[in-house]
């Protein structure tokens, strides 16, 4: 097999960079048999974190490949039979691959750098294909056939119907949790359990006069049901008064989502000198009784159920649509899959609809990398001024 694949661009072959840090990232794990090319658990993962955010930026897929051998971790010969399956890979991949143990013991990983998905055969059937031959005349077919050997693509491909929007495999730093991150994610659910039982109650009574205003006002449901995006695509039913007419055509939010995520679409006050607004403005699908709900943010308060039910949460980023999610930028998906959406975030407290839409993404990111129990505190704390104030809220 040597050290190159067909039909791969040479690219792969200019490895200088990418070689200085593997060996970097060597040094840093302790070695395996005395070899310098296998990273520990912790490398590899640091490794694959880093080069998945390296794909999101230059837009340059990569292969990550796992081999399990979890068959053999009961016999005596586990360790000489993962160490043959080592030096296979070591013999029969490139320089600028990266070799390590995705789960110590049980799961060796290669990440194959900077990929070309060109062809009719798919790169990772290609790649599979050539480290299952050459472990298949090194080990045997009767020892391979105990070997489980999966490839997947990262960036994933989108928008394909029934299929998962992540592929939980690339982000082994969000699976990592520490006793402090648990410590402080039980303090958060408590918070959101907590907080969503008392506000629910406490409001009731406001509820109750919403729901009475919409059925008074309009013909239709009282509570509008819809699916919407947890954290790692995970569906659920996003609930909200509902503040439109039934039966309305869904097509023209579709329209201007795609506009918007694309950083095309037209904002109000373009010219009047006021600050930009990134909302459909005057829909004439939104009632009387929905304006009002939608300017105080009123249409929201059903999602304190969704918290309550462990599927929001009180603070995080708004909750994606599929149809969204499909015409999201690679980097753009980070905040469906990195914290829980909330019903309140930095967006809702820093401008909300005067805001683009990568500057939401921002806001997001930003936020589920320096989140703290103190930091959602803080956006509690805000929230109730920017409803009031209305600042943004269309």
């Amino acid at each position: 097999m040597g050290n190159g694949y067909s039909r791969i661009p040479a690219l792969w072959e200019q490895g200088a960079l990418r070689s200085n840090t593997r060996r970097a990232a060597s040094a840093v794990g302790s070695l395996m048999d005395g070899r310098d090319e296998v990273l520990l658990e912790e490398s590899f993962r640091s490794m694959l974190t880093l080069e998945r955010r390296r794909a999101e930026r230059s837009r340059k897929p990569f292969v990550l490949m796992l081999l399990d051998a979890s068959a053999f971790i009961e016999e005596k010969t586990a360790d000489r039979f993962l160490s043959r399956i080592s030096s296979v890979l070591l013999k029969s991949t490139r320089e600028t691959d990266l070799i390590g143990w995705y789960e110590k013991g049980v799961v060796l990983g290669v990440i194959f750098t900077e990929v070309s998905c060109e062809g009719e055969t798919p790169i990772t059937e290609i790649l599979r294909s050539k480290v299952v031959n050459a472990l298949e005349s090194e080990l045997g077919r009767k020892v391979l056939s105990s070997l489980v050997v999966t490839t997947h693509l990262f960036p994933e491909s989108k928008g394909d119907k029934g299929a998962k929007v992540a592929d939980t495999r690339f982000y082994p730093d969000l699976a990592k949790s520490t006793p402090k991150k648990r410590a402080s994610q039980v303090v958060k659910r408590a918070i959101d359990v907590l907080g969503s039982s008392f506000l629910l109650l406490v409001l009731s009574p406001l509820l109750a006069l919403i729901a009475i205003g919409i059925k008074l006002t309009s013909k239709g449901p009282v509570i509008f049901k819809q699916e919407r995006l947890g954290q790692f695509g995970s569906k659920f039913r996003c609930l909200k008064f509902r503040t439109m007419y039934a039966n309305n055509d869904p097509k023209i939010h579709q329209e201007y989502v795609q506009k918007f995520i694309n950083g095309q679409a037209e904002t109000a006050h373009k010219e009047s000198g006021k600050p930009a607004v990134y909302k459909i403005k005057n829909d004439s699908r939104v009632t009387t009784m929905g304006r009002l709900l939608r300017k105080t943010s009123l249409d929201e308060l059903p999602q304190f159920w969704n918290v309550l039910m462990g599927e929001m949460s009180l603070v995080g980023p708004r909750p994606s649509l599929p149809y969204e999610f499909e015409i999201y930028d690679i980097w753009h998906r980070r905040r469906v899959l990195e914290v829980k959406p909330g019903v309140t975030g930095l967006w809702q407290v820093s401008g909300r609809s005067r805001t683009c839409f990568d500057d939401m993404v921002r806001l997001d990111l930003r936020y589920s990398q320096s989140w703290s129990i103190w930091l959602d505190v803080k956006i509690l704390l805000q929230t109730p001024g920017a409803v009031f104030s209305g600042d943004g809220a269309y």
